[in-house]
C-alpha cells in the first residue's frame, strides 16, 4: 500500500473515532435531567424553569421523578404546571432564614416537587414546567438534585456537583447560572421608576396648562362682551347727537 493511501486510510479512521466519541458524549448529555433555559439574571422574576427528563432504559420506563430546590438559598412563588398524566406534589419547608420582600417576609418555601402517575417511554422524553415569582440575587447558581425512578424500581440518583475546572460527573444535578443583571435591566428599571416619579408632574403639568387655556378663554369673552357693550354704547350716542 502507498504511504498516501496509508496517510489517508488512518485520518479516516482518526475522524470516525472523534466522530464517535462527539455522538457518545453527546447521547449521554441528551440523557441527562436538565433544566432550561441554563441562566436567568440574579433575582429575576416572574419566570419558568422547565426540567426536561429523558427515560435512559431499554426495558423500564420512568414513572416518578423528584426536583430538590435549594432552601438555603431558596426560590419564591413557586406555581407548577399541570403535565398530563402526571399528578404533582408539591412540599413546602419553613425557612432557616426567612426572606424580606416588597410583599413582606416569606417564612416558607418549596423545597421538593414530585410528579407520579405519568410514564416516560425508552425514546421519549417529557418537560416539567415549574413557575416562579422570585429567583434570590445573592448566589452565582442553584442546583436541582433531581431522582429519576423507573418502573422495575431502579432509582437514578442526578445529585453529583462538578468541581470547579473538574469534569463533569456522571449523574450530574441540573444547575441553573445566575447572572448578573444587564445594563439594559437596570435601564428598564430606572425607565420605569422615572416614568412613575414623572406621571405625577406631567398631570400637575396638564392641569395647569388646562387652567391657564380656560382663564384666557374667560378674559377673551369678558373683553368681547365689553367690547359689544361700548359699540352699542357709542351707536346709541351717535343718533342721540343726530336727533
Amino acid at each position: 500500500m502507498s504511504p498516501i493511501r496509508t496517510t489517508l486510510r488512518r485520518a479516516g479512521l482518526v475522524a470516525g473515532l472523534a466522530a464517535a466519541g462527539v455522538l457518545a458524549a453527546s447521547g449521554a448529555a441528551f440523557a441527562h435531567v436538565t433544566v432550561h433555559p441554563e441562566s436567568y439574571a440574579k433575582g429575576a422574576t416572574d419566570g419558568v424553569l422547565t426540567f426536561r427528563v429523558p427515560n435512559e432504559e431499554d426495558t423500564a420506563s420512568t414513572t416518578k421523578v423528584q426536583v430538590f430546590l435549594p432552601t438555603d438559598h431558596p426560590v419564591l412563588g413557586v406555581l407548577v404546571t399541570p403535565e398530563e398524566g402526571w399528578t404533582p406534589e408539591v412540599t413546602t419547608t419553613k425557612l432557616k432564614t426567612p426572606v424580606k420582600t416588597d410583599d413582606g417576609t416569606i417564612t416558607d418555601a418549596v423545597s421538593e416537587i414530585t410528579w407520579t402517575g405519568g410514564r416516560i417511554r425508552h425514546g421519549e422524553y417529557q418537560d416539567f414546567n415549574v413557575a416562579f415569582g422570585q429567583l434570590p440575587d445573592d448566589v452565582e447558581q442553584l442546583t436541582f438534585k433531581t431522582l429519576q425512578t423507573y418502573s422495575d424500581g431502579s432509582v437514578v440518583r442526578w445529585i453529583e456537583e462538578a468541581e470547579q475546572g473538574g469534569d463533569e460527573p456522571e449523574n450530574p444535578a441540573p444547575v441553573l447560572t445566575l447572572t448578573a443583571k444587564t445594563a439594559a435591566d437596570s435601564e428598564e428599571a430606572a425607565s420605569s421608576s422615572s416614568d412613575s416619579d414623572s406621571a405625577p408632574a406631567a398631570e400637575s403639568s396638564a392641569a395647569s396648562s388646562d387652567s391657564t387655556a380656560r382663564g384666557l378663554g374667560i378674559a377673551g369673552l369678558v373683553v368681547g362682551v365689553l367690547g359689544l357693550a361700548a359699540a352699542g354704547f357709542a351707536l346709541a350716542r351717535a343718533r342721540s347727537a343726530r336727533s
